[in-house]
């Protein structure tokens, strides 16, 4: 008989809701369980700008949604910002602190910043599906943008990714994947291109380059060691243009096309130590606040009854308002960039049972020229089958 570890997982259809690029836009969302925004909440990150763009994000109707900055977002890049806000017109003077508080305080957004985090949706009504999500607000250095590096910082900040990844959320688009500029000139990041390949998580959502919108379904190449990532590259062709119908991408195995990959939360299913708790206090538990405990989620109260688990050791648990849990895990050690990730004994077989990765522009503002109309994209709703944790 197969161990609990072992046992295959329930699986069940999750529905994403990805976007980015919306530079002060709100607009109307389709439904589904989780929301993921790509960076660009701004159009240069005033306080005025992200409370309208925040509002909008907490007022959606989603268990989880997963939030990063872009390099239009300048005040959320505070190093940046003091160096260089002057260049840019504001209202009045920002303060980056008060800025990031908007997002980082959220009680129904995780806003990621060179970190990972892992979702478990628990609303009664939802799929109580569970995933790995890894986000970065940066790009590749070009003109004077906040959260920008050099190509001598590239490596060492996508190797932060955790090779367990299940998502991964960016900014910028990895080389030659819906990152075609207007000249057609391939502006991705080469060194996210090959951690990529390394992790291969079932999906790598990003933005950026508005005109190269799109969505590529990417099957890796067994034998790498012949300088080609890639063994194929399918192109997806939006259902959604010019009518009512949603911009749908349907991964699911009832939809008759299934990722060949495999979730890495399906380990989640033998924990058991998030399972929602009483209101009880954890006096009455008996157990040690700090110590994550069998069976019980461990919390502290926070306003507007909003639990939330801390210690430096473990990571931290909080329950979002949408109904998921999100679990940080404390990081091993940090690097100059993000938070490097340690030594992975499972990534081995955990790559080689992954054979392929849907690649997602989701720029939500099109292409725009001198003079002209703005255009606007649909979202990019994404079905996939993800495991059950509970």
């Amino acid at each position: 008989m197969a161990s609990r570890d072992q046992a295959i997982p329930q699986l069940r259809r999750t529905r994403i809701v990805c976007i980015s690029d919306t530079h002060n836009q709100t607009p109307k969302l389709p439904k589904g369980d989780i929301l993921i925004h790509a960076g660009d909440l701004t159009n240069q990150g005033s306080f005025t700008e992200l409370k309208k763009t925040v509002d909008w994000l907490e007022k959606a109707n989603f268990e989880a949604k997963i939030v990063i900055a872009g390099n239009h977002d300048i005040t959320l890049d505070a190093d940046f910002y003091k160096q260089h806000g002057s260049s840019w017109r504001w209202p009045r003077p920002q303060d980056p602190e008060q800025c990031r508080s908007l997002l980082i305080d959220s009680q129904s957004i995780t806003f990621l910043e060179n970190e990972a985090a892992s979702i478990f949706l628990s609303a009664p009504t939802g799929p109580h599906t569970c995933f790995k999500v890894f986000g970065s607000p940066c790009t590749p250095k070009l003109w004077n943008w906040a959260f920008q590096y050099g190509s001598e910082d590239a490596a060492q900040l996508w190797d932060a990714i955790p090779s367990d990844t299940d998502i991964v959320v960016t900014h910028t688009p990895p080389r030659n994947h819906c990152d075609a500029a207007g000249t057609k000139e391939r502006t991705g990041c080469e060194a996210l291109l090959n951690v990529l390949s390394r992790v291969r998580p079932m999906l790598s959502i990003f933005g950026h380059i508005h005109e190269a919108r799109g969505v590529e379904r990417v099957q890796w190449n067994e034998n790498s060691s012949d300088g080609c990532l890639e063994e194929s590259v399918e192109v997806w062709k939006d259902s959604g243009i010019g009518n009512n119908k949603q911009s749908l991408v349907n991964l699911t195995l009832k939809g008759g096309r299934p990722l060949r990959t495999a979730a890495t939360m399906t380990r989640h299913n033998s924990i058991n130590f998030l399972s929602l708790t009483s209101s009880s206090p954890m006096g009455d538990l008996g157990v040690q606040p700090d110590v994550p405990q069998p069976g019980v989620l461990n919390s502290t109260s926070r306003p507007k009854g909003v639990p939330v688990f801390e210690s430096e050791a473990n990571g931290k648990i909080r329950r979002m308002l949408g109904g998921a849990i999100e679990y940080r895990q404390a990081p091993s050690r940090q690097s100059d960039i993000g938070f490097a990730a340690p030594f992975d004994v499972g990534a081995v077989e955990r790559r080689a049972a992954r054979k392929e990765t849907c690649m997602i522009n989701a720029a939500f503002l099109g292409p725009h020229f001198s003079g002209g109309p703005k255009q606007f994209n649909k979202p990019i709703v994404v079905d996939v089958d993800l495991p059950v944790w509970s």
